[in-house]
C-alpha cells in the first residue's frame, strides 16, 4: 500500500514538474474548463537554426481544417511551378464543309478551377455577366473556324480527372453546398451558384425566386423562418444529381435573400453553357449537350483525331494559390491536389484524390520530410479524416521557407493576420498585427493556425491545433489569440 502511495505521489510530482516546464500562457489555455476533454498540439520554431523555441504534445496527429491547404499548395508551387497556368482547349472532330461541321465541339479541361471564378472577375456575392466573358474568345474562334452550324453536340472532355469529384471521406452534411463543390476536370463558376428566396412571417414558407447561374434542380423546401437575424439553412444534395434538400432556418421578412450552392454537374453545365451561347449568336447545335461521363458508358464517345481551335488559360499559379490560401477556397485545393497527381505516371493518366495525395507524400519523403505526422484524404481539408501533426507542418514551413525555390512566392500567399483574409481580425490590435503570415482552419470543435510570426527580427514556424474543445468557436479564436500573443 505505502508502496503504491509513493508512486502515485511520484506521478502526481511529475506531472507537476512538467506542467512547471510549459509557458504560462500555454498552461492557462489548458487549465480552461472548456478545454476539459479538448487536444491541443503547439509548436513554435526559429526558421533559420531549427531551434524550438515552443512545443506541446507537438507529434499528436489533430483534424487540422483547411490548414491543409498549406501543404497541398506548398507542394503544388514546387512540382507546378509558380508560372503555371491550366490550359482549357476548344477543339472538333470531323471535317467542316461549307460552313458546316460533321462532328462535335469539344470543351477539354485540365481542371482549371478559375474558369467565370468570381475571384478573377465579377462579384464575389452574386452572378454577373463579367463572369460569362471567356466565352465570347470561344465563339468568335469557332466563327473564325469557319463553322457556321454543327451537325453533332458540344462535347465536355473532363477526362482529365476522374468522375470522384468528392472525396469520400467528406461527410453528406457537406454534399451540396458551395464549400463542398467537387472538382471535375471542367469547372466553371467556382462550381456553384446563387438561390435566392423571400421570406415573410415567422412561420410562413420562404419562397424560392431564382437560380443564378440557372441550373435547373429540382428542390425540396423544408426551410423554417423564424425571427432570427443571420441563416443556419443550407442546401443538401450528391454530385450528379438534380434533386436538392433545403432545411434549416431563415430570416422572417426578407424580400431577397441568398443562399449558395454547389453545381452538381460541371462539365456537363459548361457545355450546355456553350450550345446555348452558340445557339444565341446564329450558330446551331443539332444535338443536345453531352459529356464524357454520359457518352463513355453507352458506348458513344467518339475517339477521332481533332483540330484545336483555341486554348484559355488560367492565372498563373502563384495567383490561384494566394487565392486559395487568402479565401480558403476548397476548389482551388482539390484543383491542384489533382493536378500534381497528373505528375504521377505509375498508374492511369487521369488523376484523382488518390494520386495527387501519392504524389505528395512521394514529393514529401524525397526532400526529407517525414510524412509520420500527415494523413490527407484530399487537399482543401474539408474530410474530417485529415491528420496534421505540429512537428510535421513546421517541418514543412520550414523547408518552404529556408530551402525551397519559391520560398518567396509562397510565403506570401499566406494572409497577413489583423489585415487580410481569413485571418483580417485574428491577432488585430496586438503587437503580431501585421508581423504574421497564417493560415487558419475551422470547423466543428476544430481551431487551427499554422504559418510564420516575426520577433525580433527572426523568422518562426507556427502550428497549432485544437480539437474538441466545448466553447463558442469565436471563444476559442480569442483565446488562441491571448496566448499567441502573450508568447511572442
Amino acid at each position: 500500500m505505502r508502496k503504491k502511495i509513493i508512486t502515485i505521489s511520484f506521478l502526481i510530482l511529475s506531472f507537476s514538474t512538467l506542467m512547471a516546464q510549459i509557458p504560462l500562457p500555454i498552461r492557462q489555455l489548458l487549465q480552461a474548463d472548456y478545454m476539459q476533454g479538448a487536444s491541443f498540439s503547439f509548436k513554435a520554431v526559429e526558421v533559420e537554426t531549427g531551434q524550438v523555441l515552443y512545443q506541446y504534445d507537438e507529434d499528436r496527429e489533430m483534424v487540422p481544417a483547411s490548414v491543409l491547404k498549406l501543404v497541398t499548395t506548398a507542394v503544388a508551387m514546387e512540382l507546378l511551378g509558380e508560372e503555371y497556368r491550366f490550359p482549357t482547349t476548344i477543339s472538333y472532330d470531323g471535317e467542316v464543309q461549307n460552313g458546316v461541321l460533321n462532328g462535335n465541339l469539344y470543351i477539354e479541361g485540365s481542371g482549371d478551377p478559375t474558369l467565370g471564378s468570381t475571384h478573377f472577375s465579377g462579384d464575389r456575392t452574386r452572378f454577373t455577366a463579367d463572369q460569362l466573358a471567356f466565352l465570347s474568345p470561344w465563339v468568335e474562334a469557332i466563327r473564325q473556324a469557319g463553322i457556321k452550324e454543327v451537325r453533332g453536340a458540344v462535347v465536355a472532355d473532363e477526362r482529365v480527372f476522374d468522375l470522384e469529384g468528392v472525396s469520400p471521406q467528406w461527410l453528406w452534411e457537406d454534399m451540396g453546398n458551395y464549400y463542398g463543390a467537387g472538382s471535375y476536370g471542367l469547372n466553371v463558376f467556382d462550381n456553384l451558384y446563387y438561390l435566392t428566396l423571400s421570406t415573410g412571417n415567422v412561420g410562413s414558407p420562404a419562397v424560392v425566386l431564382s437560380e443564378e447561374p440557372a441550373v435547373g434542380l429540382n428542390y425540396r423546401n423544408e426551410l423554417t423562418v423564424a425571427a432570427v437575424s443571420t441563416d443556419s439553412a443550407y442546401i443538401q444534395g450528391a454530385p450528379f444529381s438534380r434533386e436538392r434538400l433545403l432545411r434549416g432556418v431563415l430570416p422572417a421578412n426578407r424580400a431577397r435573400y441568398v443562399l449558395k450552392g454547389d453545381i452538381p454537374d460541371p462539365p456537363h453545365f459548361l457545355a450546355q453553357l456553350l450550345t446555348d451561347r452558340l445557339a444565341g449568336e446564329g450558330i446551331a447545335i443539332d444535338e443536345p449537350a453531352s459529356s464524357c461521363r454520359l457518352l463513355v458508358p453507352s458506348g458513344r464517345w467518339n475517339g477521332q483525331k481533332r483540330t484545336i481551335i483555341t486554348t484559355t488559360y488560367s492565372p498563373v499559379l502563384r495567383e490561384i494559390i494566394g487565392i486559395t490560401n487568402l479565401r480558403s477556397h476548397n476548389l482551388y485545393a482539390d484543383a491542384c491536389l489533382k493536378a500534381v497527381g497528373l505528375l504521377d505516371s505509375s498508374h492511369e493518366p487521369r488523376s484523382s484524390f488518390g494520386k495527387g495525395i501519392y504524389k505528395t507524400n512521394e514529393f514529401l519523403r524525397e526532400k526529407g520530410i517525414p510524412t509520420q505526422g500527415l494523413w490527407m484524404h484530399d487537399g482543401s481539408g474539408l474530410s474530417p479524416f485529415d491528420k496534421l501533426s505540429a512537428t510535421f507542418m513546421t517541418d514543412l514551413l520550414i523547408y518552404m521557407a529556408a530551402r525551397s525555390a519559391v520560398s518567396d512566392a509562397y510565403v506570401r500567399t499566406l494572409p497577413l493576420a489583423g489585415r487580410e483574409g481569413t485571418v483580417a481580425n485574428f491577432l488585430r490590435g496586438t503587437s503580431l498585427e501585421n508581423k504574421a503570415r497564417l493560415k487558419s482552419g475551422s470547423m466543428s470543435r476544430v481551431k487551427s493556425y499554422a504559418g510564420y510570426i516575426q520577433k525580433d527580427g527572426k523568422q518562426y514556424a507556427v502550428a497549432l491545433f485544437v480539437n474538441n474543445y466545448s466553447c463558442e468557436g469565436r471563444d476559442m479564436t480569442r483565446a488562441l489569440e491571448q496566448m499567441l500573443a502573450r508568447l511572442f
